[in-house]
């Protein structure tokens, strides 16, 4: 009956509080709807600037090609190499595509031609993958030319060609808000029944109103369970409103069961809220635990696989996520999400997740010193 009571105490200091419930209904709405848009690393739109020295059909084809593929925008024209650098370097175009004098004379009498692609690597993801792009491009534009010169009675069994057709399996159309927006979801969860925590107790430190708690027999174990029902109560409410959000703007649902989607976000909302009140334990100031924590959050999220794959990074770099709960359900999320996974296939998951939601409860209980001033 006191952890009742506790608890009803906690929902009546959050209902008074003017900004935090508008922030509960508004800020999952922002971040399903605004940032799948925004934290996209598929580049397009890069400015190109070309410098046609030929003003053959030829060479009109290829600029239509490059334009007409969506990730290119003729931003410049010039009429030298030169020129197209100061473009660049005013900032107005990306890359360079120069055609030479003779490229449709090379093309047709030798059956090949150079092209120069330069490619403005300030940004070096922009660079590499303008680069590609224009790579795979101009190679689709050889194998067309190839197709229209060849005749079909030269086609023989000793000239073979091989057709190949790629199929990507969980997004079939690399939509790449498809792979966001369930670990977004995980930020939220974070967010939400993390870093709330972690300024509760802080928050009743600086108003002196845990003195009250501390001369009372409430045990540490009610008073921190009082301090986390409501925040994972809220986690549940942002998470099925991400799931709502996801289903109706985006036709996104999970290829898995909702159960296990809900059942493994009771475990990792376990961790976070345990590592929040742990770090409003050792917190002796709101600004101290606020600060702390992001100090945590941007690691945790910099090293979870979000925006980065995780075999991308250096070895040490790899071994620190092993101890980084937010990897894991973020593995978890998408995993339920795209490939339909369940239970048995998330194993390692489960596990780690588990050990993290012991170890951080349990400091967060030793590590609440209960006592009067």
């Amino acid at each position: 009956m006191v952890i009742k009571y506790l608890i009803e105490k906690e929902f009546k200091q959050i209902a008074r509080n003017k900004f935090l419930p508008r922030l509960i209904a508004i800020y999952p709405i922002v971040i399903i709807m605004v940032l799948p848009w925004a934290a996209n690393l598929e580049i397009k739109n890069i400015n190109l600037c070309v410098v046609d020295n030929n003003h053959s059909q030829y060479s009109r084809q290829l600029i239509h090609k490059v334009v007409s593929s969506g990730y290119f925008r003729l931003a410049d024209v010039s009429s030298s190499y030169d020129e197209g650098i100061k473009s660049v370097e005013k900032g107005r175009s990306d890359i360079i595509l120069e055609i030479p004098a003779n490229f449709e004379r090379d093309l047709i009498k030798e059956g090949n031609a150079r092209l120069l692609i330069s490619v403005n690597s300030v940004n070096g993801t922009k660079g590499m993958l303008g680069s590609a792009y224009m790579s795979y491009i101009v190679s689709d534009f050889s194998d067309d030319i190839k197709d229209r010169w060849v005749e079909p009675q030269h086609v023989t069994n000793i000239n073979p060609k091989v057709k190949i057709v790629a199929q990507s399996r969980f997004n079939p159309h690399l939509d790449y808000k498809v792979f966001m927006i369930p670990a977004l979801m995980v930020i939220l969860l974070t967010v939400f029944c993390g870093f709330l925590p972690a300024l509760n107790i802080v928050i009743e430190k600086e108003k002196g109103t845990i003195e009250q708690i501390n001369v009372t027999p409430v045990s540490k174990f009610s008073f921190i369970i009082a301090k986390l029902i409501p925040h994972w109560i809220i986690g549940f409410f942002v998470l099925s409103i991400c799931l709502a959000l996801a289903a109706l703007a985006y036709g996104l649902v999970p290829n898995g069961h909702l159960s296990t989607i809900y059942l493994l976000a009771l475990l990792y909302v376990l961790i976070v809220s345990g590592f929040g009140q742990v770090l409003s334990n050792h917190s002796a100031t709101m600004q101290q635990a606020m600060f702390v924590m992001f100090f945590f959050m941007m690691i945790m999220i910099l090293l979870s696989g979000l925006f980065t794959p995780i075999h991308s990074m250096p070895h040490w770099a790899q071994t620190i996520t092993i101890f980084n709960p937010l990897k894991y359900f973020v593995q978890i999320m998408r995993s339920v999400y795209l490939k339909g996974s369940g239970l048995a296939d998330l194993g390692t998951q489960i596990l780690a997740l588990s050990i993290f939601a012991v170890f951080f409860n349990t400091w967060a209980i030793l590590s609440y010193r209960k006592k009067s001033q």
